[in-house]
């Protein structure tokens, strides 16, 4: 899962085939290091707005075909061009890590899913342009996992997130539940609350589910890697539910014990979910 760091990418994953390893390392670079620019360190708004735009036009300069200005992007170019990538899913990251600079609440279900087809699924299409295993109904599977894990990680960090003036929960869902922001920054875990997050954790849930059919399409190594990376999510949800919610005092991370568990359910995977 994620946390303080763009980490969706299975850089270090021994379940990663050895030939997708250089490439998602070289990708995994400037997505983390972008992040960093939008998140990290005491820069202001408009300064940390100004260091992503001149990450997009390195972009551009990879598109015309110029020299890049420094060894990330010579790299970069050299990856895209080998796997015959766009610019364009990295654009979107950018997009979103600058929305993070500039914007702390989502109104609406529907404007936190346009921030994940952004901030996340990215990352999918990413892995599976580079597996050269896509499909448009793979490319579906991948958005709905991605977009899971984007809304779970938010669920993990809501103390996290608070901290830095975010709230990743809609605030339509917020209302209905009439739970209020200083509930929240008091880290109340009344019945409004369990309601709201109960609501939440099943949003999540079944929008991975939706994916979860990917990780038996995508064949070889990457698709053990997505039956991890799909029962991890879940496992973190059920780890939500076992605390009742209260993330902000028991924050649900995945043990040496629950990595047993998630090799055993990958195992097992289509009974499992299933079940």
């Amino acid at each position: 899962m994620t946390n303080a760091h763009y980490e969706n990418f299975p850089v270090a994953s021994p379940l990663l085939p050895p030939e997708l390893r250089a490439p998602v390392r070289v990708i995994y670079a400037f997505a983390r290091s972008a992040d960093d620019l939008a998140d990290e360190g005491d820069a202001s708004a408009s300064e940390r707005i100004e260091a992503l735009n001149a990450y997009e036009r390195e972009l551009d300069h990879i598109d015309a075909g110029r020299e890049p200005s420094s060894d990330l992007f010579l790299q970069l170019a050299l990856t895209l061009k080998e796997h015959h990538l766009n610019t364009q899913l990295l654009r979107d990251l950018l997009s979103a890590f600058r929305q993070d600079v500039v914007q702390t609440r989502y109104a609406s279900f529907d404007e936190l899913l346009d921030y994940c087809s952004r901030s996340a699924n990215p990352v999918g299409r990413i892995m599976l342009a580079l597996s050269e295993q896509y499909s448009p109904e793979m490319l579906d599977q991948s958005d709905a996992i991605c977009s899971a894990l984007q809304l779970i990680n938010f669920l993990q960090d809501v103390a996290i997130d608070r901290k830095k003036s975010r709230i990743y929960i809609p605030q339509e869902d917020i209302a209905k539940f009439s739970v209020s922001e200083q509930l929240i920054a008091e880290g109340k875990t009344d019945h409004r609350w369990r309601a709201l997050m109960q609501f939440q954790v099943a949003r999540a849930r079944s929008l991975m589910l939706k994916g979860a059919p990917l990780a038996t399409h995508v064949g070889g190594r990457l698709g053990w890697e997505l039956r991890f990376i799909v029962h991890g999510g879940l496992r973190i949800l059920e780890k939500i539910e076992a605390v009742h919610y209260d993330v902000f005092n028991r924050r649900p991370t995945l043990k040496s014990y629950d990595w047993l568990l998630l090799g055993w359910r990958a195992l097992r995977y289509d009974s499992s979910l299933a079940g």
